[in-house]
């Protein structure tokens, strides 16, 4: 990737729905070579995709919970099947195998504490090889940073 195409990254991250021509003005090109950047950028898995952000609270999962999972039981088949288990539950939105303990982090989204009880209760306490949780409720969102920054070259 050279400057224009961390350029080209760099603008549709922060604004996805940048028309080409709008784009192309914004990094010094046409629009035909802005378009074929564009293109190969997307078909090489630099661009992943595209898509809208919203607001937490307005679709009911303003409540958020960071969860620690540490493992009782590490073989293949425990971790396999809690992860399998981990990516049917929709109110699960982000979830990291980590080196050390805890061995997950899980970050958690629902409408509210009760929910979040509910779901704790009912789904979480039944995964596959889980032994010990620690739920922390996030106070306040100091930083989210959409995508991720791109580094000069």
């Amino acid at each position: 990737m050279d400057k224009t195409d961390r350029a080209i990254l760099a603008h549709l991250m922060e604004n996805g729905r940048l028309t080409n021509i709008e784009l192309a003005d914004l990094v010094g090109l046409s629009p035909s070579p802005c378009l074929r950047r564009v293109r190969q950028l997307e078909s090489s898995g630099v661009i992943t995709g595209y898509h809208a952000a919203a607001d937490p609270t307005a679709i009911g999962r303003g409540f958020h919970v960071l969860l620690a999972v540490e493992m009782a039981v590490q073989d293949k088949d425990t971790i396999e099947s809690f992860e399998s288990a981990i990516t049917k539950l929709d109110e699960v939105v982000h979830c990291l195998r980590l080196f050390g303990q805890p061995d997950y982090l899980l970050w958690v989204a629902v409408p509210d504490l009760a929910t979040y009880e509910r779901f704790y209760m009912d789904e979480l306490t039944g995964l596959p090889g889980v032994a010990r949780t620690n739920s922390q409720f996030v106070m306040k969102k100091v930083k989210s940073t959409p995508g991720m920054p791109i580094p000069a070259p």
